[in-house]
C-alpha cells in the first residue's frame, strides 16, 4: 500500500451564465460548539427562514435565465450545467462532517460512532480531507435500489462531491460547480459514489471539461484521490474499500447520468414513492411533498434544539499522522 503525493494546482471553459453568488441566497446558523455532540448548522434562505440543505436548496444552481424555469424542464446534462454544492467538509480538515439526514431541516452536524466524535485519520502525506468535500442537495442513493454499475444498493445518503478548486471553502458554504467524472466507492458492500467537480468561479475553471482534464492539469490527483478512499478506513483497523470499474475515473457524462439517477430516487423519497426509513423528509419549499411545512414550524424546529449545547465537551482534533506499508 502507498499514498500518493498530491499536487496541487487550479481549473474549466466558458464562464456560467450571470447569476447572484450563491452563499447571498443561503446563509448558515451554527448551534452548540463546532466538534461537539450537539453541534449542528442549520440553513436560511434569503428570506431568513429555515430550510432544509438536503431538501430545500435546488438541485440546478440557480441563473437569471433559470429562475422562472420549472424543475421538470431544466437540464442536467451538457456543457452549461452548473450544480450547487453543499460544502460539509473544507479541505484539509478531518472532522467528518455530514448532512444529518434523519434529523428535521438536516442541519450539518459530526458524525458519532460508538459515542465518540469521528474524525478521519490523516494517512502521510495528507492532512484530512484532500478536496473540499459535501453533497449534492435534492439527490439521494437509494438503500433499496441495485445500482446495475455496482450490483450494490445505495447508501442511504446524498451523492459525494470532491469539489478540487484552489480556494479552501466554508462548512456549509454553498458552492456551485460543474460536474468532471464520478468514482464508484464499494464501502461496507454499499455504493457510494464520488462526483469529482470544479467550483466555476475558480480562476482556472476554463481549463477543465472533464475527467480528462483533472490528468492533464492536475497530475497525481486522481490517483491520490483513489488511495485516499482506498485507505482511509484502514487506520481505524477496516479493511481497504473496493471500487467499481477497478477504480476506474468515469466521464462527465457518466456522472451526469449517475446524478440524474440519483435525483429520481429523491423525488420518489420526499413524495413518499418510496420507503425513506429513518430519512427525515421535512422541507419547505417542496411543491406538493406531504413532508412540506411551514416557515413557523421550521423555526419552532430549531427553537426546540438542546439548550444544553454550548455546555458540551469540545473534542480534540486528531492531528496525528499514520503511516501505511506497502
Amino acid at each position: 500500500m502507498r499514498a500518493l503525493l498530491l499536487r496541487a494546482r487550479g481549473l474549466w471553459r466558458r464562464p456560467p451564465p450571470p447569476s447572484r453568488p450563491a452563499m447571498a441566497l443561503y446563509r448558515t446558523e451554527p448551534r452548540g460548539r463546532p466538534r461537539s455532540p450537539h453541534y449542528r448548522l442549520y440553513f436560511k434562505n434569503s428570506e431568513g427562514h429555515y430550510i432544509s440543505p438536503f431538501h430545500d436548496i435546488p438541485l440546478l444552481a440557480e441563473s437569471e435565465e433559470q429562475k422562472n424555469i420549472p424543475p421538470k424542464r431544466a437540464r442536467i446534462d451538457g456543457d452549461e450545467t452548473v450544480f450547487n454544492m453543499v460544502v460539509e467538509v473544507p479541505r484539509w480538515t478531518n472532522a467528518k462532517m455530514e448532512i444529518a439526514t434523519k434529523e428535521p431541516l438536516n442541519p450539518i452536524k459530526q458524525d458519532i460512532k460508538k459515542g465518540k466524535l469521528r474524525y478521519v485519520a490523516n494517512i502521510f502525506p495528507h492532512k484530512g480531507y484532500i478536496w473540499n468535500y459535501g453533497a449534492l442537495p435534492q439527490t439521494w442513493e437509494d438503500p433499496h435500489h441495485k445500482d446495475h454499475n455496482t450490483a450494490c444498493c445505495g447508501d442511504n445518503d446524498p451523492i459525494d462531491v470532491c469539489e478540487i478548486g484552489s480556494k479552501v471553502h466554508a462548512r456549509g458554504e454553498i458552492v456551485r460547480v460543474k460536474i468532471l467524472g464520478a468514482l464508484a466507492l464499494i464501502d461496507e458492500s454499499e455504493t457510494d459514489w464520488k462526483l469529482i467537480a470544479i467550483n466555476v468561479a475558480d480562476p482556472d475553471a476554463p481549463k477543465f471539461h472533464d475527467i480528462d482534464d483533472v490528468r492533464k492539469y492536475k497530475p497525481g490527483y486522481l490517483e491520490a484521490t483513489l488511495n485516499w478512499f482506498r485507505f482511509y478506513k484502514v487506520p481505524d483497523g477496516k479493511p481497504e474499500n473496493r471500487f467499481g470499474f477497478n477504480g476506474e475515473f468515469k466521464d462527465k457524462d457518466f456522472a451526469h447520468d449517475v446524478i440524474k439517477s440519483t435525483h429520481e430516487c429523491w423525488k420518489a423519497l420526499l413524495h413518499k414513492k418510496v420507503d425513506g426509513g429513518a430519512i427525515n423528509c421535512l422541507n419547505v419549499q417542496v411543491q406538493d411533498s406531504p413532508f412540506r411545512c411551514s416557515a413557523e414550524e421550521a423555526r419552532s424546529v430549531v427553537q426546540t434544539a438542546s439548550s444544553s449545547m454550548d455546555q458540551d465537551p469540545v473534542s480534540k482534533e486528531d492531528d496525528g499522522w499514520h503511516f501505511l506499508s506497502k
